[in-house]
């Protein structure tokens, strides 16, 4: 992704800019042994949303080449991954269907670019959760207003399935706290979107 930098979100955005930006780090690729030892130190609080950030931290608690074997096991595998990270497929049962058509006529016209060298399409979960976190944080020259349309259209619809599933998943183990952590994010988010203005 490329953008550009702008005026800084206000505290409760932010935090919700580094959930999403986490998530879309460890949806995008296993975390290395550095990212884990960090991911230790998160500590919870009150609530499911801490509770959830205290079981990412005891998850963290796996060594790196586990953590890089279970990530290959759910999303590339021997011909396929257990689970598909895909807007497309989570909404069309198939892959660069039109949800990914939709998705790219709206970076292009957000100004949003997926970052050379990329191979997964922009509909994969990671791609997602990172743009979103930029529109909150105001890091595209878009702005943040255009992070609830974002959300609403391409996030809501379909990743607390696929956060449900992976932790559900028969390979996960540090991703169960992962799907558990995403599910609750975009729960968080869908209500707050669906409060009274």
């Amino acid at each position: 992704m490329t953008g550009q930098e702008t005026t800084p979100p206000d505290a409760v955005d932010a935090e919700r800019a580094r959930l999403f930006a986490l998530l879309g780090r460890l949806l995008g690729a296993a975390p290395d042994a550095g990212l884990l030892a960090r991911l230790r130190l998160l500590r919870g609080g009150a609530g499911e949303l801490g509770d959830a950030y205290a079981e990412l931290a005891r998850a963290a608690e796996i060594s790196a080449e586990a953590v890089e074997r279970e990530y290959f096991n759910l999303f590339i595998g021997v011909g396929r991954g257990e689970l598909l990270p895909y807007a497309s497929y989570y909404l069309t049962g198939f892959l660069h269907e039109r949800p990914l058509a939709d998705l790219r006529g709206d970076l292009a016209r957000l100004g949003i670019e997926r970052a050379e060298g990329v191979p997964e399409p922009e509909d994969h979960i990671a791609f997602l959760c990172e743009t979103f976190a930029g529109l909150i944080a105001n890091a595209f020259a878009a702005g943040p207003e255009e992070a609830a349309p974002f959300f609403a259209r391409h996030i809501r619809p379909w990743a607390a399935r696929f956060c449900t599933d992976l932790e559900g998943a028969e390979a996960a183990r540090f991703y169960r706290a992962v799907g558990r952590l995403g599910r609750l994010a975009v729960e968080l988010e869908a209500a707050a979107a669906d409060l009274p203005v």
